[in-house]
Order: structure tokens, then sequence, then C-alpha cells
């Protein structure tokens, strides 16, 4: 069984920075592609960022020069630094992983549980 457990989710003032983090872990054979999606209430699911194996990193335009993806693979972690927040980026977060899960080349998607990040005065 693979759990992702995130952490880091908080109430910040616009101008502030957040940083968050989400460890896999149980049967791992070997972890492409980990990312970071959010929700807004009454909006779609999209995608933040997300970080390839090799360290090749994409952002959605709106983050693009604020925020900064990471990971450790020694760890099976990865981060989301989140700085100069804006309200507009209040949204439940998720992360997202495509992991190996057995010796075989069988790969799933895994998320995690979510965790509010609410920027606000």
């Amino acid at each position: 069984q693979v759990q992702l457990v995130e952490s880091g989710g908080d109430l910040v003032q616009p101008g502030g920075s957040l940083r968050l983090s989400c460890a896999a872990s149980g049967r791992i054979f070997g972890i492409n592609a980990m990312g970071w999606y959010r929700q807004a209430p009454g909006k779609q699911r999209e995608l933040v960022a997300v970080i390839t194996s090799g360290g090749s990193t994409n952002y959605r335009n709106s983050v693009k020069g604020r925020f900064t993806i990471s990971r450790d693979n020694a760890k099976n972690t990865v981060y989301l630094q989140m700085d100069s927040l804006k309200p507009e980026d209040t949204a439940v977060y998720y992360c997202n992983a495509h992991i190996r899960y057995s010796s075989g080349n069988y790969y799933n998607d895994y998320w995690g549980q979510g965790t509010q990040v609410t920027v606000s005065s």
C-alpha cells in the first residue's frame, strides 16, 4: 500500500510564504513525476507545478516566479515553496505522484489527502 502525506498548509497574510511537504511511503519501487494541484471552492482542481524524476519542472503561469517545486528522491518527498502569496492562491493543495508499486513495470497515480492554504489579512 502506498500513502502520500502532506503537511505545511496554514493561514498566511498576503505577501507571506509557506512551504508544503508531501512524503510518499509504503511499497514503492520508484517514483516518476511528482506534482502539486489545488482546488478552490467552486472550482476545478488545477495543476500548480510538476517535477520529473530528473528534476525538470513546469509551473502554471500564475505561480511562475513565486512558487518553487523541488524533491528529495532519497526521502520520496516533494516540496512546494510558495512566496509572495496572494488571496487567489487560497485553496486545498493536493500532492500527486506517479509511482511504480511492484517489481514489474506497473505504475499508478496516488494522491494525498490535501492541505488547506488560506491567504487572507
